[in-house]
């Protein structure tokens, strides 16, 4: 059972402009068509649980980007506001949500969107990160890691370096 992240950020750790934009992300010419390991990465999850910010993003992409069910973490949105296929409303602290999916078999969950992701971190929940750095500097925004009360460690993977600039990382929580 782990919990993964898979996202990026510019070289100032940002992961969208303050008003939630991520047009920077479009700019990055892409030289070598490719999902940037996104779709083997996919091959390992069974369900992703993401902020209703980030969902209020993705639930225009057309044709819908997932294959997994999809968990919205929301304290406003009910599961009748929802109207895509596989997608449900979630409202616990990440620890339930954690207990709760794994109770249904989902045991390998991707955590998406900035506030998510800050939450699960505040309860040490993040047992995997991809990082892919993209070579802007936004000097303001959502901040991909913000405030934390304490250290969590991770050991180093492995970097892949595309062609494009991108710099993507991986990193895995050291157990202790």
């Amino acid at each position: 059972m782990s919990n993964f992240v898979y996202i990026a950020a510019s070289l100032d750790g940002y992961i969208a402009r303050t008003d939630g934009s991520i047009d920077w992300l479009m700019s990055i010419p892409d030289p070598e068509p490719s999902t940037y390991g996104y779709d083997e990465f996919m091959a390992k999850i069974d369900a992703l649980v993401m902020g209703r910010n980030t969902f209020d993003f993705v639930k225009t992409v057309k044709p819908w980007p997932y294959s997994v069910p999809v968990f919205v973490l929301t304290t406003s949105l009910t599961q009748n506001d929802i109207k895509i296929k596989d997608v449900f409303t979630i409202n616990r602290k990440p620890p339930g949500i954690v207990k709760e999916l794994n109770s249904r078999g989902f045991n390998n969950l991707y955590i998406d969107g900035g506030k998510t992701i800050q939450g699960f971190l505040a309860f040490d929940l993040i047992d995997e990160m991809t990082i892919t750095t993209i070579p802007i500097i936004l000097g303001s925004g959502i901040s991909l890691f913000g405030n934390l009360t304490k250290d969590i460690n991770f050991e180093h993977v492995g970097t892949k370096i595309h062609k494009n600039g991108l710099v993507e990382s991986t990193y895995r929580k050291i157990k202790g």
